[in-house]
């Protein structure tokens, strides 16, 4: 039938190759029609045309779990089980990256772990794009080394559980791998070694360069020294030349001293008025912290007062209001009221009456409560009250 394994196909794991796909996704491939048109009598030669028509990777796909023909082509190869030589090209081809991936999926499902290792790891290096269907049938952008990755570190991977590999540093432990040497190495040990040539170079420079220096032959020594010798020619002949001459460049030497002391001495100076200004700003702020404190005080004490005036007047009117309940209670609403009633009520007008005309003359009852109190204080003291 077309669906038996060829009988000189190899047991793998200690199983039927086609036993490595789970039963319900090989049932499911054995009844699409990709798998009965396309994969009908193919060959190891004529897998590689089939492989080179793919565009995507995938496991299945949609509600009834449709299988991909990528997985269709890994479960004809498991099939027929090509040589491990062929294999081996698939992983190696460089110009289609889906063949390349084919291949790498069939060896980790068939192959031993040392080869798994040694054919695979070379492909995290490959940064192609490739795109891949997933369970819900929409597609997405993934890279080759990425699938790789899956491959060596998953333990499932287009639905299909893969078998069980030994971690690398336990092989390598063991001897069966040698440790593991990346691409990128080379490019490191490069610019390593040109930073230690560059280094030694700098250092035989400057090792030269100091030695020179210590015994006489260094140019910036020399260049010293035929300064030195030259200004004290210079000044020899100039001495020699003209007396006068060599007085008129002491003189200028004195006038740049008293020019540098002048400098010095204005830039004291101008230290000690800026050291004077920073007191003077200090003493303003306090005086006009001390200010702002003696107006919150002041605002304190206003405040105080005329709270206290609104509570006297309250217990004034409270006053007054019980007298009058007091003499409406005893004079009752039956009979004529008492005189004395009468001229005890003229007496309190009449002080009212007064004490209003003592606070108008003193300006205590001015409207504004600020300059009553103000009033009120000088009154106190003596002084006439503010017209205001």
């Amino acid at each position: 039938m077309a669906n038996r394994t060829d009988p000189l196909a190899k047991s793998i794991h200690g199983t039927n190759p086609q036993n490595l796909v789970e039963k319900i996704l090989r049932t499911k491939i054995y009844q699409h029609t990709y798998w009965k048109e396309q994969c009908f009598g193919l060959t190891a030669e004529t897998l590689v045309d089939k492989a080179m028509e793919l565009d995507h990777v995938g496991g299945s796909h949609g509600g009834s779990r449709r299988p991909t023909p990528f997985i269709c082509l890994v479960m004809k190869m498991l099939q027929i089980q090509p040589e491990k030589d062929i294999v081996v090209e698939f992983i190696k081809n460089e110009d289609y990256k889906y063949v390349r991936v084919l291949g790498a999926f069939y060896l980790r499902l068939t192959g031993m772990v040392a080869d798994v290792y040694q054919y695979l790891e070379p492909l995290y290096n490959d940064y192609r794009k490739i795109r891949r269907k997933l369970a819900d049938g929409n597609f997405c952008l993934t890279h080759v080394d990425e699938v790789i990755d899956e491959l060596l570190t998953k333990d499932y991977s287009c639905d299909i559980a893969l078998p069980r590999v030994q971690k690398r540093w336990t092989l390598e432990a063991s001897g069966t791998l040698e440790p593991r040497r990346s691409a990128l190495e080379d490019d490191f040990e490069d610019e390593e070694e040109k930073e230690e040539e560059d280094q030694a170079r700098d250092t035989v420079e400057t090792d030269a360069t100091e030695k020179d220096y210590y015994r006489g032959r260094s140019p910036i020594r020399e260049r010293d020294r035929d300064r030195k010798r030259d200004s004290h020619r210079y000044r020899d002949r100039d001495y020699d030349r003209d007396y006068g001459r060599g007085r008129e460049s002491d003189r200028d030497r004195e006038r740049d001293r008293d020019r540098e002391r002048d400098r010095d001495r204005h830039r004291t100076r101008d230290e000690k008025d800026y050291g004077r200004d920073r007191d003077r700003e200090k003493e303003r702020d306090g005086r006009e912290r001390e200010r702002r404190d003696r107006d919150r005080g002041r605002h304190r004490s206003r405040s105080r007062s005329r709270s206290r005036s609104r509570s006297r007047d309250r217990r004034d009117r409270d006053r007054e209001d019980g007298d009058h309940r007091k003499r409406r209670d005893r004079g009752g609403s039956v009979g004529p009221r008492r005189p004395h009633d009468d001229d005890r009520g003229t007496r309190e007008e009449t002080k009212k009456r007064k004490q209003k005309k003592e606070r108008k003359a003193d300006g205590t009852d001015h409207p504004d409560p600020e300059i009553a109190e103000a009033n009120r204080l000088r009154a106190s003291l003596g002084l006439k009250p503010l017209n205001v």
